[in-house]
């Protein structure tokens, strides 16, 4: 039902300078894979095939990580190293990437909108890659799309954030359907302390429905001189219907220094090693095979 999925990845990554001076903040390791491509297995999970991303100048890696690498993988060809390639080989053959350029740092929205050529006229996923989650049965985008498939609106995941973290965040206020659904009627990008609506913060994963280009298209610019996705949402929330969604699972905020050791530690411990664990087991189980076999 919802086939493409729309990465912005064009903005500066500032608060991770000097690293993000060279590399691009959606390029920056978690354990052993960028972050973009956490992003990308999530989207697949999902059943999304089209990968659609806003990338920006200096932003070449994001092309490059997503297609072959005839050098290396001759270099390593035949080794024990060429296995480390196998999950990237997967997604490069499950999915197909488009790219398209934003000439300017013009908020989340003016990014979506640029993204309209790559999605067309149906409903598409957004991901913000330094928005880092993980689960353990199904993921957020997956979540996500089993709701659209009954709601058919616009999908915005929130979580509970402290009182005094809301000014960083679009923060919604709303009518509760069930225990974690709600029907938007107010949304604030990042709200003056003291003002907030709720403490329901809006974090990088959304589902749009196309006329969400329309509103974003009919949105001033904000502070700054930004166009903020949240003020379309809000437009759309009052003349349609826009859900929000308390997802199931655990996210990090990789656009933070904080939020980005994190998201090592934990993938490290909770991913990482078991994967290893899990591989290791797997060779053990196959070695016993063969010998058995001979025997």
């Amino acid at each position: 039902m919802i086939k493409k999925c729309l990465f912005p990845a064009a903005g500066y990554g500032t608060r991770f300078l000097p690293a993000t001076k060279s590399m691009p903040k959606e390029m920056m390791p978690v354990v052993n894979k960028p972050l973009i491509e956490y992003g990308v297995e999530e989207a697949i999970a999902a059943g999304m095939n089209g990968m659609c991303i806003v990338t920006g100048r200096g932003k070449h890696s994001l092309i490059d990580h997503f297609d072959k690498n005839y050098e290396l993988e001759d270099q390593i060809k035949g080794t024990n190293k060429e296995e480390l390639l196998d999950d990237i080989r997967g997604i490069i053959e499950s999915a197909h990437f488009t790219y398209i350029r934003q000439s300017e740092m013009k908020g989340l929205g003016h990014a979506i909108l640029t993204g309209r050529e790559l999605v067309g006229d149906e409903p598409f996923a957004v991901v913000l890659a330094d928005d880092l989650c993980v689960n353990d049965g199904k993921g957020v985008l997956e979540q996500m799309v089993a709701l659209y498939k009954q709601f058919r609106c616009s999908i915005v995941a929130v979580e509970e954030v402290p009182a005094g973290e809301t000014h960083k965040y679009g923060v919604i206020a709303g009518d509760q359907i069930r225990d974690d659904l709600y029907r938007v009627t107010n949304m604030v990008e990042k709200p003056a302390p003291g003002t907030e609506p709720s403490n329901l913060a809006i974090i990088g994963r959304y589902i749009l429905t196309p006329d969400i280009f329309e509103y974003i298209e009919n949105t001033q610019p904000g502070k700054g001189g930004e166009i903020q996705i949240t003020d379309a949402l809000l437009k759309q929330a009052q003349e349609g219907c826009v859900i929000a969604y308390k997802f199931k699972g655990k996210r990090f905020d990789c656009g933070s220094v904080e939020g980005y050791i994190d998201a090592i530690n934990y993938c490290y411990e909770n991913v990482y090693l078991q994967d290893s664990k899990a591989e290791l087991n797997k060779k053990k189980t196959e070695k016993q095979k063969r010998l058995l076999a001979v025997t």
